[in-house]
């Protein structure tokens, strides 16, 4: 393994541990955007800021308006004064296809995950748009 592959993996990780923070029951996910080797932003599924921290209803099903890690890590940006242009995306699942929509129109150009999710359009969407997608299993 390389010395950017080392970096991925390292970062990918940084990533798992932060999901950590989720409250989600079913599926804690975390993510990490970095730009010229500085995590710029951060983010895990859970509840909009407000809400109570639990993310499933009472039939286990996860709860409509629960933010992925993704999108967290996305907005989060935007009430800061960083910008994501070129900058890699670290997430522990595959996106799906909202969030990938999300990460195309944020400038990110790399996105590395670790878990394949069970639909495979978000990762095709990002193929097409011309991101780097890369599997990288911990």
């Amino acid at each position: 393994m390389g010395k950017k592959e080392d970096l991925d993996m390292r970062y990918l990780r940084m990533a798992q541990i932060w999901s950590e923070n989720s409250y989600c029951k079913r599926r804690q996910v975390g993510a990490l955007i970095v730009k010229d080797k500085m995590i710029i932003s951060d983010g895990y599924n859970g509840t909009p800021s407000g809400f109570e921290n639990i993310c499933e209803d009472d039939n286990n099903v996860t709860k409509p308006y629960v933010l992925h890690a993704e999108a967290n890590a996305i907005t989060k940006i935007a009430r800061s004064g960083n910008n994501s242009e070129g900058s890699t995306l670290y997430v522990t699942d595959a996106p799906c296809i909202e969030c990938s929509k999300l990460i195309i129109q944020a400038g990110i150009k790399r996105v590395i995950y670790a878990r394949e999710y069970r639909l495979t359009d978000g990762a095709d969407l990002l193929r097409m748009a011309g991101i780097e997608v890369i599997h990288l299993s911990l």
